[in-house]
């Protein structure tokens, strides 16, 4: 595909191209041979000496004139740029050269770039103010400007360079852009896919077809880069899915009529489905039976063939070997493919691989982020034995700092044939961020938010934050420093210090205030499982109780501390903490409260979330979660703000604190001192592209509040272990304004007193 998308002309005092040998050809006048060169005069210099005009001459006072060193001479003053014009003659028998230099560049500048700033043009170019002008420079630059444009989906864009005479021989160097209108991507097609219809293979690639609701987003411009980035990705998607035969025959763009858009086509064979077969391991290890690595073998016989698999299971049987101390291993697979039974057989060798140290590790491009912040995260030091799988998992490290704008985990030859060299180069990026932030919830009404945070402090990666969110119901203001690395081994220390304040006179008649500061210190115990130790003291303030409030409210105002230590255990094995598909996520916690302060309880939850994908449904996942929560008391009632209190996004159907004991004479909620609940959701894709960001779900939630420990009976409080459930359907929206929530639940086993709330509405956002 031809593309006639700019337009380049020349103007100014510049005669002729130094660069270009046919015009060097025709500077050398015809010089009659015989005779010695008695003397070689330059004529023509203004800032060039002479001495340096005669020291690309092929010939020197003394010898006798020659047409190929002449001609050699020519070229050679040609090619160094400096001059627009060579001649040479002879006058007698004087060898006179005559040059005409090429201007100096005084000024560079650009018209009519609207939708690029000066300084992304500037960094294109090759030339800068006090550099000698050349044609070719001026023609080079002129495509790099018009690449910038294309990588920005603006392939109408036209530059024209033009060239402003100034006394000294120097020029001012204009580029005039028409930048043109945006080249969108018009339609996508698809030819030769039967498997997978064509809204399924969209979804895959990078670039999308234009819409009026991508105006926030760059995908749908044409970009040929991106368009070999989207056959890499239908590449790896059919492999995944087990059409091992699948190849893109070519993909194509083309212009529409207009030129103002591009037509999209991806030709592919994807061949047939295919099934793992036979699984072998073989190992020329001395003392190795290859079969009990049979079980780190992540896939099995029948199967699905699935290329990611593959890769998985030689990582698992690289780090099992590890394990054993086979340090220096390396595992091939070899594919035998049947295409008559549509099977793959796969042999996993396992052979010695070459004995290869770690030399020495150099990081590059950190300039603010210190470098123990880099080498903590290597799986690697130097002097270990080299290994391939533990390299990716430390670039794969690296990059979740979050730190770099680009990481990039090499290896080069050592000083020695048994030893390399890794190369870490980064790119930082800003890690300091002022945030604010508007929305609305059901909960808490309108509600605003305040953030300044700095996640690499001093490039030591440590994380500093002071928040404040202020909302009609609850007021918070903390602030929180994290070491990640205390005492230079992994375990994330830090300190909180907060202040909270939550209007429930809505729900229970009395206003709470938290203040106090927390310590805090995170440790992994294997790569999935972390512990969190903890300690807090707070002083806990309840205020602005009516005399209309219920008596187990009243008895409560005033203010009291709680020294309170915990420990949470967490287990996650999700593929993403923000969006997962499959996976489940398991805590175990306890707080005990009596060292010191006026609390005296111990306190236990525990809760799990398990994510299926459903087969053959894509993007359909199903969701299993529960928690359970029980406190007690240690010789005392345990007090109403460290109480569990159920309801609204705990619990669907019902508002906040809407179920569990209560005062039925004044319709205050009083908590309780045992839990549990569980649901059951269904995420599914609504038709409508993924880049919108909608999803709809469909939800049951139950749940049980009750146990409350009260000084005497009394016949207005209700108290009820009985199971409460709601059923419901709700729409996520990750709008470019923020994360919109909506859920529509019936209750259908419920309390004559228990507060429901069919609707609820959450929107937030920060800018």
């Amino acid at each position: 595909m031809a593309l006639a998308v700019g337009t380049v002309t020349i103007g100014g005092p510049v005669r002729a191209e130094a660069a270009d040998a046919g015009v060097a050809g025709t500077r050398l006048a015809e010089v009659p041979g015989g005779g010695t060169i008695s003397a070689i005069r330059v004529d023509g210099t203004q800032r060039i000496e002479p001495s340096t005009v005669r020291s690309y001459l092929q010939l020197q006072p003394g010898e006798p004139f020659d047409a190929d060193r002449l001609d050699q001479s020519l070229k050679a003053l040609f090619a160094t740029g400096l001059f627009a014009d060579v001649t040479l003659h002879r006058e007698g028998d004087a060898l006179v050269v005559k040059v005409v230099e090429n201007p100096i560049i005084n000024r560079i500048a650009f018209e009519g770039n609207k939708r690029l700033k000066e300084d992304q043009l500037q960094s294109e170019l090759q030339l800068r103010a006090r550099v000698v002008y050349t044609r070719t420079r001026v023609q080079s630059d002129v495509q790099r400007i018009l690449d910038l444009y294309r990588r920005n989906g603006r392939f109408a864009a036209t530059v024209e360079p033009k060239v402003i005479k100034l006394d000294q021989n120097r020029v001012d160097l204009v580029f005039e852009i028409d930048e043109g209108p945006r080249t969108e991507v018009e339609r996508i097609n698809f030819v030769g896919n039967s498997k997978f219809s064509r809204a399924t293979l969209l979804g895959l690639l990078r670039t999308k077809e234009s819409r009026w609701y991508r105006f926030l987003s760059s995908d749908d411009n044409y970009d040929p880069d991106r368009m070999n980035y989207d056959k890499e990705l239908l590449r790896q998607y059919y492999l995944t899915q087990g059409y091992a035969d699948f190849r893109v025959v070519s993909a194509v763009a083309e212009l529409t009529p207009e030129r103002d858009a591009f037509y999209m086509t991806f030709t592919i064979e994807e061949g047939e489905r295919y099934q793992f077969g036979k699984l072998g391991l073989t190992t020329n290890l001395k003392g190795l039976d290859p079969e009990t690595l049979r079980e780190k073998v992540t896939f099995a016989e029948g199967d699905w063939y699935d290329a990611n698999e593959v890769e998985k299971s030689i990582t698992a049987l690289t780090d099992a070997l590890g394990d054993l101390q086979y340090a220096f291993v390396d595992i091939r697979p070899k594919v035998d493919r049947h295409r008559d039974t549509h099977t793959v057989d796969l042999t996993f060798e396992i052979n010695e691989g070459p004995r290869v140290y770690v030399e020495r590790i150099n990081v590059n491009g950190n300039v603010r982020t210190l470098d123990q912040v880099i080498r903590r995260e290597l799986l690697l030091s130097e002097g270990d034995p080299f290994n391939t799988s533990k390299l990716k998992r430390s670039e794969e490290r690296i990059k979740k700092l979050d730190f770099f704008e680009k990481v990039n985990v090499t290896t080069a030859e050592g000083s020695q044939p048994d030893q390399t060299v890794i190369q870490v180069d980064v790119t930082e990026k800003s890690t300091g961020e002022i945030s604010l932030g508007a929305g609305f919830s059901t909960t808490d009404g309108a509600l605003g938010d305040f953030s300044i945070s700095e996640r690499n402090l001093l490039g030591r990666g440590q994380d500093l934050r002071f928040g404040a969110t202020v909302s009609q119901r609850t007021q918070q203001y903390d602030i929180s420093f994290t070491e990640p690395y205390f005492l230079n081994r992994d375990l994330a220390a830090g300190v909180d210090l907060f202040r909270i304040v939550r209007d429930n006179q809505t729900y229970s008649q009395y206003d709470e205030t938290d203040t106090g500061f927390g310590l805090h210190l995170g440790f992994p115990l294997t790569e999935r499982l972390r512990e969190r130790l903890s300690y807090s003291f707070q002083q806990t303030t309840i205020s602005n109780v009516p005399t209309t409030a219920s008596v187990y409210i009243l008895d409560q105002v005033g203010t009291r501390n709680v020294s309170q230590v915990s420990h949470e255990l967490t287990y996650d094995t999700r593929n993403s903490k923000t969006d997962p598909v499959s996976g489940y996520i398991l805590k175990f916690g306890n707080d005990l409260a009596g060292l010191g302060g006026d609390a005296d309880y111990i306190r236990t939850r525990i809760s799990g979330t398990y994510y299926v994908p459903i087969p053959s449904w894509d993007q359909w996942v199903l969701s299993f979660g529960g928690e359970a929560g029980y406190i007690a008391g240690i010789n005392q009632n345990v007090f109403i703000a460290d109480r569990f209190f159920i309801g609204g996004d705990t619990l669907r159907g019902f508002q906040t604190a809407g179920i569990g004991p209560r005062d039925t004479s004044t319709g205050d909620a009083l908590g309780g001192n045992q839990f549990y609940r569980g649901t059951i959701e269904l995420r599914f894709p609504l038709g409508l592209p993924d880049e919108l960001g909608l999803f709809g779900h469909a939800f049951t939630d139950v749940g049980t509040l009750s146990h409350l420990e009260i000084p005497a009976a009394n016949a207005n409080v209700v108290d009820s272990a009985s199971l409460r459930a709601a059923s419901g359907l709700g729409l996520q929206w990750r709008s470019p304004l923020g994360p919109i929530g909506i859920d529509f639940a019936v209750p259908f086993l419920k309390e004559s007193y228990d507060k429901t709330q069919q609707f609820r509405f959450n929107f937030g956002t920060r800018f």
